[in-house]
Order: C-alpha cells, then sequence, then structure tokens
C-alpha cells in the first residue's frame, strides 16, 4: 500500500513536472515564427509608401494556413468624402477573377460534364473566330485556360479606354467575335487573353444550366463564405464601402477620380469585386485542401493540378497553370494572379509550400501591388532566419521612432529588431534591403554590424534634458528625431 501512494505520488509530480515545463516546450517546438517585429515593420513600410507614392487607399492581407496574421488599410476609399478605406473595404479585383472561372471549369470538369482538351466549338455554337491557321492544332478549353490558345487579348470593343470604359455586353461579344481573327496557331505561343477566358464563363455558363453569376455564387463563393465577393461591382456600395477608382499620377502629382463601370460580357475574366479577407480566406481554403487532401469546392489532386505549370512560352520565361499564374521565386513556386482595371490594382500571392499568401489592393492605377506583396513576403522571411540573441541592457524602444533624413532621403525609422537596431530607410521599393542593424556597446552608443558580422561605424543617440532621445550621429552627422513609433 505504501509502495503504492510512493508510486502514485512520483507519477503526479512527473505530471506537475511536464505540465510546468509544457508552455517552454511548446515555445522550442512550435514551427510559428515570432512575428511582431515583422509585422511592425510591414505596418510601417506600407503606412510611408501610402503617403510617398501618393496612393489614395490601400489594404492588404497576410495569410498563414488558416490564420490572417495581419490585416491592415491605409489612405481613403474616397479622397473627396474623406471615406477611409478597412480591411473589409471592396475594391474591383479585375484578373483575378479569372481564377473564380477556373475553379468552376475544374468542377464541371471533375463531374465528367467537360474535358479541358474539348475543342470550344463543341459547347459555343457561335464560336466563329476566323482561324488563320487552319492546319493548326484545335482552340481547347486547356489552351484558353493557359492563354495559349492564339486568340486576340480583347473583344474587340475599346473598353479600357476613357472617359467612360464601355464593356461589351455578353451579345456584343458574340456579334464581333466573327469578325475577329487569331493571331498564332494554337499552343504555339502565350497570349494573354481576357477574351479567351471570358468565354469560358460561356461555357461554364452553357454547360451547367444556369448563368455564370448563378453558378459560381451557388457552387464557390456561398460555400466558402465569401460574402462579400460577387461577380460584378456593387454599384450601391460606391463612393463608400467600395472604393472609388483613381487615375494614375498626373504631371502635378495628382489622380483623377474614374467613373463607376462594370465588365459586363467579360466579368468571368474581369468582372469581380472582394476585399482582402475574402481573398484571404480564399488562399486558406487552397492551404486546407491540399493538407488535408479529399474534396472541398475542389478534389485535391485537381488543384495540385492547376498550380502545376502547364504552359511554358518557348521563351522559357512566362509559364501558366490552369487558371493559375504560376512562376517560380527564390527556388519557391509561387501561385495566384494580379488585377487591373480602370482605378484599381490587385495581387494575389500564394506560397502553397509555406503555407503563405499576401494580398494587396489599391484603388489607384499606375501602381504596384506585386511590389508590397513581394515586400511583406521579403520581410517574413528575414524574421523567420532570425538567430539567438542576447538581451541588451537598455531598453532598445527609447530610440525607436522616424528621424529626418532629408534632403538626401526621405526619413529614417530606428525599430527593435532581433535583439538589436534596425534603421530603415523610407521610402524603399524593399525595405529588407537597405535594412542596416546596429548592436549595442554601451549608454546609448551602438555600432553598424556588417553582413560578416563584424563591428562598423559608431552610432550615437543623444538625450535632452528630460531623458529623452531626440536624435541620433552618424558619422559625425545629425539625423533629429521627428516622432517616436506609435
Amino acid at each position: 500500500m505504501r509502495n503504492r501512494f510512493f508510486l502514485i505520488s512520483f507519477i503526479t509530480l512527473l505530471i506537475l513536472l511536464g505540465a510546468w515545463q509544457l508552455p517552454f516546450a511548446q515555445e522550442k517546438n512550435t514551427d510559428k515564427a515570432d512575428y511582431f517585429e515583422a509585422l511592425r515593420l510591414i505596418d510601417i513600410w506600407l503606412e510611408a509608401q501610402r503617403d510617398y507614392e501618393r496612393l489614395p487607399g490601400m489594404s492588404v492581407a497576410v495569410v498563414e494556413d488558416q490564420a490572417v496574421i495581419f490585416s491592415r488599410a491605409y489612405g481613403l476609399a474616397d479622397l473627396e468624402k474623406k471615406v477611409k478605406t478597412t480591411p473589409e473595404t471592396i475594391y474591383s479585383i479585375c484578373s483575378i477573377s479569372k481564377l473564380f472561372t477556373a475553379v468552376a471549369i475544374m468542377q464541371l470538369r471533375d463531374a465528367g460534364k467537360l474535358r479541358l482538351d474539348d475543342e470550344v466549338g463543341d459547347y459555343l455554337p457561335w464560336f466563329n473566330i476566323k482561324q488563320q491557321y487552319p492546319d493548326s492544332g484545335p482552340i481547347t478549353i486547356r489552351s484558353l485556360l493557359t492563354h495559349s490558345s492564339g486568340l486576340p487579348r480583347e473583344s474587340d470593343y475599346p473598353y479600357w479606354s476613357k472617359p467612360d470604359f464601355h464593356f461589351p455586353s455578353r451579345e456584343q461579344l458574340k456579334e464581333k467575335l466573327g469578325a475577329q481573327k487569331t493571331l498564332h496557331p494554337p499552343s504555339t505561343y502565350f497570349q494573354y487573353s481576357n477574351l479567351g477566358l471570358s468565354l469560358l464563363g460561356e461555357i461554364v455558363a452553357e454547360v451547367s444550366g444556369k448563368s455564370y453569376d448563378e453558378y459560381v455564387q451557388e457552387n464557390i463563393l456561398k460555400p466558402l463564405g465569401m460574402n462579400d465577393t460577387r461577380p460584378y461591382l456593387p454599384k450601391e456600395h460606391w463612393r463608400n464601402r467600395l472604393a472609388t477608382g483613381y487615375s494614375s499620377l498626373t504631371r502635378n502629382g495628382t489622380r483623377d477620380r474614374l467613373p463607376f463601370f462594370q465588365a459586363e460580357g467579360i466579368k468571368p475574366a474581369a468582372g469581380f469585386s472582394s476585399t482582402v479577407l475574402d481573398l484571404a480566406n480564399f488562399a486558406s481554403w487552397q492551404f486546407r485542401l491540399l493538407a488535408k487532401g479529399g474534396e472541398e469546392i475542389l478534389k485535391a489532386h485537381t488543384l495540385r493540378e492547376m498550380h502545376r505549370v502547364h504552359w511554358m512560352d518557348p521563351d522559357w520565361k512566362t509559364s501558366w497553370g490552369l487558371g493559375f499564374s504560376v512562376y517560380e521565386l527564390d527556388g519557391k513556386t509561387i501561385v495566384g494572379h494580379g488585377g487591373s482595371c480602370p482605378g484599381y490594382r490587385s495581387t494575389l500571392m500564394i506560397d502553397p509550400g509555406k503555407k503563405q499568401a499576401f494580398v494587396v489592393m489599391i484603388n489607384a492605377s499606375g501602381t504596384e501591388p506585386e511590389k508590397y506583396a513581394r515586400g511583406m513576403r521579403e520581410i517574413l522571411k528575414k524574421a523567420a532566419a532570425k538567430t539567438e540573441a542576447k538581451a541588451p541592457a537598455v531598453n532598445l524602444e527609447d530610440y525607436a521612432g522616424y528621424y529626418d533624413a532629408q534632403p538626401w532621403w526621405g526619413e529614417t525609422v530606428v525599430i527593435p529588431w532581433q535583439g538589436k537596431l534596425a534603421l530603415v530607410s523610407l521610402p524603399a521599393d524593399n525595405p529588407t534591403q537597405g535594412l542596416t542593424l546596429l548592436k549595442h556597446i554601451e549608454g546609448d552608443i551602438f555600432r553598424r554590424l556588417r553582413d560578416d558580422e563584424t563591428l562598423g561605424e559608431e552610432v550615437v543617440f543623444e538625450r535632452d534634458k528630460s531623458g529623452r532621445v531626440f536624435r541620433f550621429v552618424r558619422h559625425s552627422n545629425y539625423y533629429p528625431k521627428l516622432k517616436s513609433l506609435s
């Protein structure tokens, strides 16, 4: 009995010790990086870029597997009405629409209602474009998905031209098709084609027996809970929750407000609207399906098929999947799509291997959402590569803030970074390229840390009578502090 008591007590002690050690064990074994500093830098960088590049508004989201780890909005959804952007602000996502059309086609393929190598004319009797190369291969559903069909880029209407951006109706698209002609033999060259993806939307309607809008709502958007995504722009929300579109910068540094539009017959290629949070949900669905297997909206192997390269241009530089843009970045396969419509630019960048996705939406033309997506990705990569660092004997937050770098540059931001300080010049297309690390030496003295871990010049921070840091000195020159980090 006594031995049993000691045995039970010993087991209880082990359990208690195990429970006490569990948080430490989780921290050591977790595969999740500590992104606090990285997300802080992303926020600082994007806010600065919005100001320096005079963007009306921008919304972003960063996804890691099933979680949105960062979502922010900057600027205004409408400049005149002073409507602020939020992560729930709706934007035209233009060509990202093509991904939903591609998913719809693959659903119908998996249901046995069509084959990717079927000819387009088998489903659309009115498909009467003039084939300049009659001895070449057929124009197939697959070639439309990969933009290798030989079709022109657009239906023969000037819908990308101002002032009104008048998109053709479905009937008008059909009327003009017979007067158009192919550019090259099928499966010869890559030619991005809004016309081709619009025809795929017609095939979805023909095969399903439903309107295109009804099909994507019932079979993709509603099941995924994408309640703020539509195959059109909701006019009732325009200039409020639906961001107003603006032009590229004029010579005098302003942007013109552009009129409301609908993509009409081009909607399967360019007509959708959405939010960064809804596209984050779309990315998480893909990570979930690829990890779990089985079927949710699509079969897992079908999504993998869409993410693979199905077309490589003869230049060996342009590759495409089934609907998805597929390319290599730092040795990783990246999938997704960009969008550009009058007054709107957007991008969805997905890294299936790391289960990370980046969504950027801007309500202005002449902007580069891909730059911001890549920059956010680079910042997270730098954070994930951190090494153990001994905590310095000073509070690094004392030095954090914005410092004046004029007239040589806009400003320098000082932030704590992995037990050191980092100097980041703004504006910057990629903030990690100009990131300079400072190692604490003593007092308010730091030294630049070279790439090989050796020490460079001193950077000395100076305090006022109240003990607050008011500038730093580097190479004997002063950089006054403009403000602390909020």
